[in-house]
């Protein structure tokens, strides 16, 4: 289990600055989150009256100079953490700038001399970068003093750290009399005691809440305007979990989305770093990483390049792939309220690759991380064919950013046939970038055989578990978006409301695909638009369905049933909205078709990165 150390410092008596009132007790009540509340093993408070560290000898911990750097020398000279393991470091006091370098003031620090009096912020994060742990954060309350401040405060990138700034260097860091704290620090414990929706858990999390509480609390107590601010090197810090034990499922996919791109940049220092905070973060428990380590650990040592002839990977069919040059796109996330409100929206990223079909026509792959999540939908909503909630483990794969679109369509259809003829234009709502409509199963089938055959990857239909596993995108609400949607969201019946949003369109046809906002993963178009084809066989629960993500089958798993039934999901754009749940299952007759049902292929991920 990783380890969590933190150092904690506050300063009010300084012998050669104005004192402060309220950083001791700021790093007093630090000291108190990380021992009582985040159950840290080790923390070490340093102030002008602190007890010493009780070692043999004693190490004192009164906040001057000498005692600082004599602690950070000595104790972090050779690695006493391991890469997983946390190392934080408080500070509440004065901070300037001089000759290009941000400084800590101690109790005995000169600002007539700071270079030899001061501890440079970068000298720090070296000594605590020794420590051997690869989380190392800085939360810097400085430029505190209510006169005029020397230089221009600080705030600059340290490498290989994420550090947090009470405020912008032109502005002052202000206590709080009525608080009895900094406002920086007592923002700073309220986002850290944030549980459930809304919690800090994350770098990026944290850095936001911040941004916003401190100036308000600055506002409420008549001080002028403080913007807290992080940085974060390298970037993809941002994502890092500062609190497992608030992540959510959406928190560690992203961490492992950075982790993939850093093997695909060739950066396995960075990577196997991630893939570490990935691991504790999931508690052991994710089966990805395994895989990640075992390829980092054969990439160690070689070119730091990315493969140029990256190894073939074998299908289950016993064909042979290439693995694709992975690429990373950005999307914004909605999330809505009961009323269709706009409650929040962040910006997420996701790997994805292209495969190209001709003429231009490209066909976008997401990759969805593995993860384990509850199918089918709570009492309190749904149907009996919703139930009972089960908990399903999916492994991960990739999936089309959008349902299949009739230029797409037309390309493949062109392809020689594996088992049945494709008409070339079927849709009733006629564009390229429109998605293929009255399509049958056995059409979409088909699709995914000749596809296959002509990239030499394995293309399928989704399992139902795959399906709703990729619509929730690490979710538990009726919709992605939260508790409701709107036609401002999906292309649906808005004649029709399902929770307080108001009415909205009835566009009475399909829509191109990417019109409305992506879930949490970057897929389009999973509520609404047009339904889509998952590989199971009808069942009318989910009494004794699988719960490895695999496709569920009847009659021995014969995937072909004469007239059997199979399974829709999604909605369309003539449905109510509670048809266009992420939990919701209709299952016609396979063969059947219309101008409301389409599908989108997925592709095996395990076969791909590995």
């Amino acid at each position: 289990m990783a380890k969590n150390w933190a150092i904690a410092i506050g300063i009010n008596q300084y012998n050669n600055l104005q004192h402060l009132n309220y950083a001791k007790l700021d790093a007093e009540a630090m000291r108190d989150w990380f021992k009582q509340e985040a159950k840290f093993n080790e923390v070490f408070l340093f102030t002008e009256d602190s007890p010493p560290i009780p070692t043999n000898p004693p190490i004192p911990t009164q906040a001057t100079y000498g005692n600082l750097r004599r602690f950070l020398r000595a104790n972090f000279e050779k690695p006493l953490l391991e890469p997983g393991d946390n190392l934080w470091f408080f500070f509440a006091g004065h901070g300037c700038r001089e000759g290009d370098r941000d400084y800590l003031m101690l109790i005995d620090s000169d600002p007539g001399d700071v270079e030899h009096t001061a501890i440079p912020v970068d000298y720090v994060t070296q000594r605590l970068r020794r420590s051997g742990a690869d989380n190392v954060v800085l939360f810097l309350d400085a430029c505190r003093d209510e006169g005029s401040r020397r230089g221009v405060g600080i705030g600059e990138e340290h490498q290989g750290v994420v550090t947090f700034y009470s405020c912008s260097p032109s502005q002052k860091s202000y206590e709080i009399e009525q608080l009895q704290h900094g406002s920086f620090t007592q923002a700073l414990l309220e986002g850290l005691r944030i549980a459930g929706e809304g919690n800090c858990a994350t770098v990026e999390r944290l850095d936001r809440y911040l941004k916003a509480r401190v100036p308000a609390i600055n506002r409420e107590h008549q001080k002028t305007l403080q913007n807290p601010y992080v940085i974060a090197e390298p970037a993809t810090k941002l994502h890092l979990i500062l609190l497992p034990d608030y992540a959510t499922l959406n928190d560690i996919n992203q961490l492992k989305l950075d982790a993939y791109e850093a093997e695909v940049k060739g950066d396995w220092e960075l990577a196997e770093q991630l893939w570490m905070r990935v691991n504790v973060a999931a508690r052991g428990s994710d089966p990805d990483v395994k895989k990640a380590w075992i390829r980092i650990f054969q990439r160690q040592g070689q070119s730091s390049a990315p493969p140029r002839n990256p190894e073939p990977f074998t299908s289950s069919r016993g064909e042979r792939s290439v693995t694709p040059q992975l690429k990373v796109f950005k999307f914004d996330v909605v999330a809505v309220n009961a009323k269709g409100e706009e409650v929040k929206r962040e910006q997420r990223q996701s790997q994805y690759f292209t495969e190209d079909l001709g003429n231009g026509v490209m066909l976008e792959m997401v990759a969805i991380p593995s993860g384990t999540f509850l199918m089918g939908s709570p009492l309190e909503e749904g149907t009996d064919s919703e139930k009972p909630q089960h908990q399903v483990t999916v492994e991960s794969f990739f999936m089309g950013k959008y349902p299949v679109t009739q230029a797409q369509w037309r390309r493949v259809a062109a392809l020689p046939k594996v088992s049945r003829d494709l008409e070339a234009d079927p849709s009733y709502f006629k564009g390229d970038n429109r998605p293929v409509e009255q399509v049958s199963w056995y059409d979409a089938v088909e699709f995914c055989d000749r596809l296959s055959k002509h990239t030499n990857k394995e293309y399928r239909l989704p399992s139902e578990a795959e399906w709703e596993y990729a619509c929730r995108a690490g979710t538990t609400t009726p919709f992605h978006f939260g508790e409701t949607i709107t036609t401002k969201l999906a292309n649906y019946n808005g004649n029709y409301t399902y929770a307080l949003e108001p009415k909205g369109k009835k566009r009475r046809e399909t829509t191109e695909v990417g019109s409305f906002p992506t879930n949490g993963f970057g897929l389009y178009d999973v509520h609404g638009n047009v339904w889509e084809w998952c590989q199971d066989t009808r069942h009318s629960s989910y009494q004794g369905a699988p719960t490895d993500g695999s496709a569920w089958f009847n009659d021995n798993n014969q995937l072909y049933q004469k007239l059997g039934r199979a399974m829709l999901r999604g909605g369309s754009w003539i449905d109510e909205p509670t048809d266009c749940r992420s939990a919701y299952r209709s299952s016609p007759y396979r063969d059947f078709h219309n101008d409301v049902i389409g599908f989108r292929v997925v592709c095996a991920v395990g076969r791909i990165l590995r």
